[in-house]
């Protein structure tokens, strides 16, 4: 009898963990999945004159005899996912410039080129973790901010976006807080390996760099949000630059 009774004990504990999210299935949907397997370009497409693999590396190269004209992505073309939370790791040279774009779609006649939301990375560390909608709305949200964005004025023609734009940001703005942007770069580890992690949801855009906040978008207009797209890294225009990234994983929601 005694036993028995630690026997369903045991039972009833398992069931509490479980439900509480303490114990999880190695099978679970919920998991995590590599989309990069580090062998190889493998459900990827890009300029291989500016992307390889080494090592268990995504390596992304601008050479002097290589300057690039205009951005060039590597895409991730197995699927266009939705509502998802992305995972990698990056290291950018001091003058490197990228970027992780999400719900992006193709650009037509333009070779590996993407247009859409882009948590950003640069080597200085003046825009890592913004939200920069690439060959759109420009900046969303700088970095420290989180931002609801409105519908868009009834003046301004969705095929001139770039009359609401100056300085290079999206003027439509509500900003509802301001983090210390010295203070968060003091998170980003120059020269070294960084954390990225995307958190991607309805109309919410969370981007966190080594576990931290650095920009919030709830974007609500509807004439421009996209709600699904590919997945790209980017190289971008400028001098030469070495971009890498590992630990791509893919989470759906």
């Amino acid at each position: 009898m005694k036993s028995l009774r630690f026997f369903c004990l045991n039972v009833l504990i398992a069931y509490v963990l479980v439900s509480c999210g303490t114990i999880t299935s190695k099978n679970s949907k919920s998991d995590f999945k590599p989309i990069f397997n580090g062998k190889n370009l493998e459900g990827w497409e890009g300029d291989q004159t500016y992307w390889r693999v080494e090592k268990g590396v995504l390596i992304g190269e601008v050479r002097p005899e290589t300057i690039l004209k205009q951005n060039s992505f590597i895409i991730y073309n197995k699927e266009q996912p939705e509502n998802f939370e992305l995972k990698l790791e990056y290291r950018v040279s001091e003058s490197g410039n990228s970027g992780i774009n999400y719900r992006s779609t193709l650009i037509e006649n333009r070779p590996f080129a993407l247009q859409g939301y882009q948590c950003d990375i640069d080597g200085k560390n003046k825009y890592t973790g913004q939200n920069y909608e690439e060959k759109k709305r420009t900046t969303l949200a700088y970095m420290g901010e989180t931002v609801k964005i409105p519908q868009m004025p009834d003046s301004i023609p969705k095929s001139n976006l770039r009359k609401n734009v100056k300085r290079n940001c999206w003027q439509t703005r509500i900003i509802t807080d301001i983090k210390n942007k010295r203070e968060l770069r003091l998170h980003i580890k120059p020269n070294d390996w960084n954390s990225v992690h995307l958190k991607i949801k309805d109309n919410k855009m969370q981007h966190f760099i080594n576990g931290v906040l650095f920009s919030e978008v709830k974007d609500l207009d509807q004439e421009n949000t996209s709600s699904k797209g590919y997945i790209g890294v980017q190289v971008h225009v400028g001098p030469p630059m070495t971009i890498e990234y590992k630990n791509i994983e893919l989470k759906p929601l």
